[in-house]
């Protein structure tokens, strides 16, 4: 197989105190990577509560909000497995610069038609799928693409990095959206969003792909030749044939559909069981993403490799902290304890990702990262409808402790299942590049 020879970087020491939380940045094409991201994430987040505050504005319809979002949560789980076969049979970097110069159009198409009077809620409707398309098709790129620009080394600390990023918008981006459409209007909000693209595709295009760790394949390669549906079956198979990626995956998938939805029963927690109205729910949200804040960060400062143990672990903590806090009936405690799940959620789910990483070869990466995608991010939604479902039925306390408990037991079968994923994620073997044309 014809192979790009990756630049050889120098070992770097590690930072002193405070500065070992952002070793990766040290690296020039995650450093550019990162900051574009940063900028660009606000503005994603800022169009979001943009296009509620547009969907409110046309319908007074919480259904037709609720149909916006649903829509663009939709493409995950039919495109993002597909996502990992144009992850694995181009360049990353080039797949990322094409899903965000569509998100960045998709965004220009959404101000024009505001700022052109135009608008109608079927345009909100065809623009929200065709961003879920976008980013369902980016994110497995995107996830992979994090181990060529830092190699494995500084793989956990950048992991952590990018998701400290990510909630740190979820954090920042909804207030400052807020205070953009009460000073200037929602058509100032989409024009800033439309122009947050820029510095994240200036950064992919300034990447230096000679100085990438991963080995690059050729278009006259193995997996270059093959068709979609043979690409896509290798990456599954191998996912189902490989004990430690198999594993994570079912665990924090099965994990997160059923407990990773409590933000949607936390209106009804303020107001029907600690009695704390929209002023505890703004701080029960906050608490939320604070401790996911500070996960990411204390992930980034320890860079430590990931474990099997450590992941399952992680979700035996989450699980039993969320069943606690569903029969809490004590503000401050049930504060703390929010905060503690917000923690919790965002150790093990950083930990399982960096470890599907760690021990998935290069030339497999982007299919595995698709598969991860589909699991993790596409039980969300299904999450938030089962959630809901159930506190129709038993009532909020009821639904999360029965969350909280299928958590546990998924938790619990994986802890039992775990020796041969421990044993296949210690093979030194599997951090080696394999050779594709042989296979």
């Amino acid at each position: 197989m014809s192979i790009e020879t990756p630049a050889i970087i120098p070992p770097r020491p590690p930072g002193k105190g405070l500065l070992r939380a952002f070793t990766s940045l040290r690296q020039r094409n995650f450093r550019l990577f990162w900051f574009g991201q940063m900028i660009s994430s606000m503005g994603t987040m800022m169009q979001i509560i943009g296009e509620a505050w547009l969907v409110l504005e046309l319908t007074h319809s919480p259904w037709q909000l609720g149909l916006v979002g649903a829509l663009q949560a939709v493409p995950i789980l039919f495109f993002s497995i597909c996502g990992g076969v144009f992850a694995d049979r181009w360049p990353r970097q080039r797949v990322l610069l094409v899903t965000q110069s569509a998100a960045m159009i998709q965004a220009l198409l959404l101000w024009i038609l505001l700022a052109t009077g135009t608008l109608q809620l079927w345009h909100l409707y065809v623009l929200a799928l065709l961003l879920g398309l976008t980013s369902s098709l980016g994110r497995p790129a995107s996830r992979a693409f994090i181990v060529e620009m830092v190699g494995r080394e500084d793989l956990p600390n950048a992991v952590a990095l990018n998701s400290a990023l990510s909630t740190l918008a979820r954090i920042v981006g909804p207030g400052l959206g807020g205070i953009i459409i009460a000073a200037s209007g929602v058509t100032m909000l989409f024009l800033l969003n439309t122009l947050s693209f820029l510095p994240v595709i200036a950064g992919l295009a300034l990447i230096k792909s000679h100085e990438l760790h991963a080995q690059a394949l050729q278009p006259g390669s193995a997996l270059a030749r093959r068709n979609t549906w043979q690409s896509l079956r290798e990456g599954v198979d191998y996912v189902w044939k490989t004990p430690a990626v198999l594993l994570v995956i079912l665990v924090v998938g099965l994990v997160l559909l059923f407990g990773s939805n409590f933000n949607v029963l936390l209106p009804l927690f303020s107001t029907n069981v600690l009695h704390m109205g929209a002023t505890g729910f703004g701080f029960l949200s906050a608490a939320t993403g604070v401790g996911a804040l500070l996960s990411a960060l204390w992930l980034a400062w320890s860079n430590q490799r990931p474990t099997i143990r450590g992941v399952l672990i992680g979700t035996l903590v989450f699980a039993g902290l969320e069943a606690i806090f569903a029969v809490s009936r004590i503000y401050l405690l049930s504060l703390v304890l929010i905060a503690s799940v917000g923690f919790t959620e965002e150790a093990f789910a950083m930990l399982a990702l960096t470890t599907l990483q760690t021990v998935t070869p290069d030339y497999l990466s982007g299919r595995v990262m698709s598969v991860q995608v589909l699991f993790f991010d596409g039980s969300l939604p299904l999450g938030y409808l089962l959630m809901g479902w159930l506190a129709g039925l038993f009532g909020a306390p009821s639904a999360m402790l029965i969350g909280a408990l299928f958590s546990l037991l998924v938790a619990g079968a994986g802890w039992m299942w775990r020796k041969p994923a421990e044993k296949d994620a210690a093979e030194p073997a599997r951090l080696m590049h394999v050779d594709y044309q042989n296979r």
